[in-house]
C-alpha cells in the first residue's frame, strides 16, 4: 500500500464510508446480516471469531507497527504480537457478546494494544517511555505511534530508486516535522490516516468529541505541511 506523502494527501477527507486509493470502505455491515461474523458468533458459531479477526488483521498489524518500540523491532514481530492477542480476544468473547460496548474493530484493537503494552513492559521494564507523556487510550496508556514509523509510512514506496542515505535523510526530516506536532494531534493523524479509523472511532479512542477530533486531524495535516515546507531545502516529495 502506498502512503506516499504528496499534496493530495493533505487534501484527503476521511468520512465514514469514504474510499481511499488502495483501501476498502469503512462502512459497517448491515445489522442482522447473516454473513457478518458477529451475527454468526451470536448464533453460536464460535469459528467465526477467526474470520472476524482475519477481517481486521492488516489494520491491527499496522497499529502494532506504528507503536512498537524501536528497541524491540529486532526481537518482536508485529504479526506475532497480533496473533498473541487473539488468545486474549478468545477469552473475552463471551463477556463482549453479553455487553458489546465497542465496535468489533475497537474491541480487537483494545486487546492488541494491551498485549503490546504488556510486551513493552516485559522487555523494557523501567526503560519504557514515561507513561505520563503518552496519550491515554481507553483509559489506559498505550504506546504512542512512533514518529519514525509514521515517517516511513508517509514516505511510502519510492517510485524510483533512491540511495539509502537520501531516503534516511528524508525520513529524519519528516520525523522531525511529526515531533513538532502536539502528541494528541500526532495520534489523531496515526488513527485516521494509518489505522483507518473513522472520525467517530478515532474520537472515541482519544476520548474527545468528533468535532474536536476532526479539527485536530486537519490541523495536524496543515501543520505538518507547513513544517515540511519551511524546512531547509523545502519538501521535494518522494
Amino acid at each position: 500500500m502506498d502512503f506516499a506523502l504528496t499534496i493530495p494527501f493533505f487534501r484527503s477527507r476521511f468520512v465514514t464510508g469514504a474510499r481511499i486509493k488502495g483501501m476498502g470502505t469503512f462502512e459497517d455491515k448491515t445489522p442482522g446480516d447473516p454473513t457478518d461474523p458477529i451475527e454468526k458468533l451470536r448464533g453460536g458459531d464460535r469459528q467465526s471469531l477467526a474470520a472476524l479477526f482475519e477481517q481486521h488483521r492488516d489494520r491491527l498489524r499496522r497499529m502494532v507497527e506504528l507503536r512498537l518500540d524501536p528497541r524491540l523491532r529486532a526481537r518482536l514481530d508485529a504479526s506475532d504480537v497480533v496473533q498473541e492477542a487473539f488468545l486474549d480476544v478468545a477469552r473475552d468473547l463471551d463477556a463482549y457478546l453479553a455487553n458489546p460496548k465497542l465496535a468489533p474493530l475497537l474491541w480487537l484493537r483494545l486487546h492488541v494494544g494491551r498485549r503490546l503494552t504488556t510486551l513493552h513492559r516485559r522487555h523494557l521494564g523501567t526503560r519504557m517511555r514515561d507513561a505520563g507523556q503518552e496519550i491515554s487510550l481507553y483509559q489506559g496508556a498505550l504506546p504512542q505511534a512512533s514518529s519514525a514509523a509514521l515517517a516511513s509510512m508517509l514516505l511510502g514506496r519510492q517510485t524510483s530508486p533512491t540511495p539509502a542515505a537520501r531516503r534516511a535523510e528524508r525520513i529524519l526530516r519528516v520525523q522531525e516535522a511529526l515531533n513538532g506536532l502536539d502528541p494528541i494531534d500526532r495520534e489523531m493523524l496515526a488513527l485516521r490516516h494509518f489505522e483507518q479509523l473513522s472520525r467517530a472511532e478515532a474520537a472515541l479512542v482519544l476520548g474527545i468529541s468528533q468535532e474536536a477530533g476532526a479539527k485536530r486531524y486537519f490541523r495536524a495535516l496543515k501543520r505538518l505541511k507547513v513544517i515540511l515546507a519551511t524546512m531547509p531545502g523545502g519538501w521535494e516529495g518522494p
